[in-house]
């Protein structure tokens, strides 16, 4: 989940509308089947699944049968911050262990946001690119079959040719936990039945530790190979007024953490009272490469000309 980040279900009533076991078929033809999933989280997310000194990933390996492996700490998928989660076992345990995960990451966002309402987030497989044919289906058919079942959001990503020996898209599913855990129960059997997708679980992690290793950056210079001129750490310092601070930093610092993940650029804002000289507005301070550096600028100003343009009107 982008957003989703411990106990087993999310509430009492999450677990009486969710199925306990995933339907008939998929427990008898592929119970048994070694399969496995890959998805993304962001490195707080990460820390929460592992928990204190290892507790909670303990627990949850325990309580699903299957097995979980993180990235390492700054191994991301490409063009992302964000780190790769793989679980893996039978079918009917990484169903389990994926509803273990996902309802702990929602859980946590519920409390953060304290609303009784189940928002609807998002949670981004990584699928490799030969497989993707057995979801979309003959002229769509099977994604829109899916889509219709589970009632989840369902969209592939186009295939970035600009990383060499990328070959994995990312599919994003949004909606309630109910939703995606429906529709992972009717992705997960297309995939295991590929020969293609079994071959990525012996090297879950492969790109992120070339990508790392080589220096790429986590934003949208991507794979290419950074010029001299890209690859040197820019800094800059803008102004934002006191009155609109909070908008960059969104509630628990959210705006903040997303504006450094798309851009790649890191963002610090001044204490209170710490002002541009001259006038009342807090400190900004982007750093980054040139490209990072002004993609971060234009988020921030579009947040603030956003929320002015509301009040004009």
């Amino acid at each position: 989940m982008e957003s989703t980040e411990s106990s087993y279900v999310s509430s009492p009533e999450a677990a009486r509308k969710r199925s306990s076991t995933p339907p008939r078929s998929m427990t008898s033809e592929k119970g048994e089947k070694p399969t496995y999933i890959r998805f993304l989280v962001s490195n707080a997310a990460a820390g929460s699944v592992i928990g204190k000194g290892g507790s909670t990933i303990t627990d949850f390996q325990s309580k699903s049968g299957a097995r979980i492996q993180l990235s390492r700490n700054h191994e991301f998928f490409p063009v992302t911050s964000d780190r790769i989660i793989m679980v893996s076992g039978t079918v009917d345990e990484v169903l389990k262990v994926m509803d273990l995960i996902l309802a702990k990451l929602l859980n946590e966002l519920n409390l953060e946001d304290n609303d009784d309402v189940e928002p609807r987030t998002k949670v981004r497989l990584i699928v490799p690119n030969s497989s993707c044919g057995s979801i979309i289906g003959k002229g769509g058919a099977t994604i829109k079959s899916f889509i219709e079942d589970s009632q989840a959001g369902i969209k592939i990503s186009p295939q970035d040719n600009n990383f060499y020996g990328l070959s994995d898209r990312l599919v994003t599913l949004t909606g309630t936990l109910d939703e995606q855990m429906r529709a992972i129960e009717l992705i997960l059997p297309k995939l295991s039945d590929d020969p293609h997708y079994s071959q990525a679980i012996h090297a879950p992690f492969s790109y992120a530790a070339t990508y790392n290793s080589m220096s790429y950056p986590p934003n949208g210079t991507g794979g290419k190979f950074p010029s001299q001129k890209e690859d040197r750490c820019n800094s800059i310092t803008i102004g934002v007024s006191d009155d609109h601070i909070g908008l960059v930093l969104g509630r628990g610092g959210r705006n903040i953490m997303e504006i450094s993940q798309v851009s790649g650029a890191r963002i610090k804002i001044s204490d209170r009272g710490d002002f541009m000289s001259g006038t009342t507005d807090r400190k900004v301070t982007i750093t980054g490469s040139q490209r990072a550096v002004h993609q971060a600028e234009l988020m921030i100003m579009q947040k603030v000309a956003n929320a002015t343009q509301r009040v004009m009107t």
